[in-house]
């Protein structure tokens, strides 16, 4: 999966992972070290998250079923209960530090491309 910023013209995931079945997304990141640079996981029907067992921060975008970004978290820690986000139909997990570098806002549109 390959995920653009279309506001920007930037692309956000070069390797991506898309977790669309019940299981996928309850397992979400469990197991993992880290995420790399250009990597990212999409959570797909999702409306909230949670970094419980897990080991590292992750950047996380809310997106309504048009792929805009309507709320955003920058370095969520381990060990926390995400917000429910009125509106969100998915939720893009990305190293931490993506948004930042990337300079995504509220209100960005992307595209999701399934390669």
């Amino acid at each position: 999966m390959r995920v653009t910023n279309l506001t920007r013209n930037t692309e956000i995931v070069t390797r991506g992972m898309m977790a669309t079945s019940f299981l996928a997304r309850l397992r979400g990141l469990l197991g993992r070290k880290a995420l790399a640079k250009g990597e990212g996981l999409l959570l797909c029907p999702e409306s909230s998250i949670h970094t419980f067992l897990m080991r590292f921060p992750i950047d996380v975008l809310y997106l309504d079923e048009n792929n805009t970004v309507i709320r955003l978290t920058e370095a969520m820690p381990p060990q926390r209960p995400g917000p429910w986000v009125r509106g969100t139909h998915a939720v893009l997990e990305l190293p931490a530090g993506t948004i930042a570098r990337q300079g995504i806002v509220v209100g960005d549109k992307l595209a999701i491309f399934d390669s």
